[in-house]
């Protein structure tokens, strides 16, 4: 896969270091707004909800709980590297904290799914010390009765 170009990589800069570094350790961040108290995810230097500046908005570890919003499994895909990986289970999570996230169900196959589905955050690592939130469900919630 050498020189290939790859989809799934983020771009990490100087203020979302924090996140990937974090993530990197197994630790969720979320950014909180010291006005308004709402906290978002994906990371912004202001707030989303209230339109706070960066000094009001700070980092906070998320308890990485969440509850599954909805998904879509992936059957087909032609970015490198996801053709490899099909199929897999992409979606929106709400985070206890209150944002809805976008990521990828792992260890729980699709018919077991079900919307409000507890999930706990675990982190995959999708290249050399770059690490990605991922949700799988919490134990006994993935299993029918």
């Amino acid at each position: 896969m050498s020189g290939t170009v790859r989809h799934d990589l983020p771009e990490a800069d100087d203020f979302t270091r924090p996140y990937w570094d974090a993530a990197a350790q197994g630790r969720l961040l979320l950014r909180r707004c010291g006005t308004c108290g709402r906290a978002h995810h994906y990371p912004r230097e202001f707030c989303p909800h209230c339109w706070a500046g960066e000094d009001r908005v700070v980092w906070e570890a998320a308890s990485g709980r969440a509850t599954l919003y909805t998904w879509s499994v992936i059957h087909r895909n032609d970015l490198p590297p996801f053709g490899t990986r099909v199929p897999y289970t992409a979606a929106v999570v709400d985070l206890a904290e209150g944002p809805r996230m976008m990521t990828e169900v792992v260890d729980c196959a699709a018919a077991d799914l079900r919307i409000g589905m507890p999930l706990t955050v675990t982190f995959r690592e999708a290249a050399d010390g770059v690490w990605v939130a991922v949700f799988r469900p919490e134990p006994g919630a993935g299993q029918r009765s």
